[in-house]
């Protein structure tokens, strides 16, 4: 048997434009998720996990440090993630940040939003234990993008179901946590945020492509007639709106 993969990566050429992953069926008959990267391949499985792996016995060593935190309480001294643990969960995200990536590239929403929540609540659990500040800044810094990418996956749900004022609703409140996270770390936080550059014109694009409900139309029309000083047309145009109300 050999080990060279070589055959493997000639047959799946990497596109450096572009986030090559595909769906395969793994020898243990689960689906499995391949990321063809510069130098080979990336193999994860879709649930659990990225790597198969549990430690401790444990899903992950997100469940196994807030399994230990939980039953800390009752001792007399706080639980206090050390760096080395800290560690443990930022190699850990980083799993977990591959596999949504491939996930969002497939469309697969609801494991996108499933790992993004997921990585949201290692931040919040390295800042609550965690007592270095450039420690918990290495994970803070990635909040925005990783709200950002949660919210492609929760409003894109929506404009699959042509909601397109939840979709707008849920953009505007990442916007306003991404805001509110920038506010709270402004020493480190610099002057442009990509981010939020992206949500606001995703908001004007689905504005463009929503349907206008007749009200909408209807007022359109009104202030077409009124520049056009189509005076008749606006009064017509007025009593609709107001049957409209009714």
């Amino acid at each position: 048997m050999f080990d060279d993969i070589s055959h493997i990566l000639e047959s799946w050429k990497f596109n450096e434009h572009d986030i090559n992953v595909r769906l395969i069926s793994g020898i243990d008959g689960r689906m499995k998720i391949q990321m063809r990267i510069d130098l080979g391949i990336l193999q994860m499985e879709l649930d659990g996990r990225p790597d198969g792996r549990k430690p401790r016995n444990f899903s992950s060593y997100l469940d196994y440090f807030e399994s230990k935190a939980q039953t800390h309480k009752s001792k007399t001294l706080p639980f206090i993630l050390s760096p080395m643990n800290c560690f443990k969960l930022q190699q850990e995200a980083i799993q977990y940040y591959h596999r949504y990536l491939a996930l969002m590239k497939l469309r697969d929403f609801p494991r996108v939003s499933r790992d993004t929540r997921r990585n949201l609540r290692v931040f919040d659990f390295v800042e609550k234990y965690a007592d270095n500040d450039e420690i918990i800044w290495q994970f803070q810094q990635h909040r925005p993008y990783v709200i950002m990418m949660n919210t492609r996956a929760s409003a894109s749900m929506e404009l699959d179901q042509s909601n397109y004022e939840k979709a707008i609703e849920i953009i505007k409140e990442a916007i306003q946590k991404i805001e509110s996270h920038n506010e709270k770390w402004n020493e480190r936080v610099g002057p442009d945020s990509p981010e939020l550059e992206f949500l606001n014109y995703w908001i004007d694009e689905i504005s463009e492509l929503k349907p206008l409900s007749a009200e909408e139309r209807l007022n359109k029309e009104l202030e077409k007639a009124i520049l056009d000083e189509n005076y008749e047309r606006a009064a017509i145009l007025r009593d609709k709106l107001a049957l409209l109300k009714k």
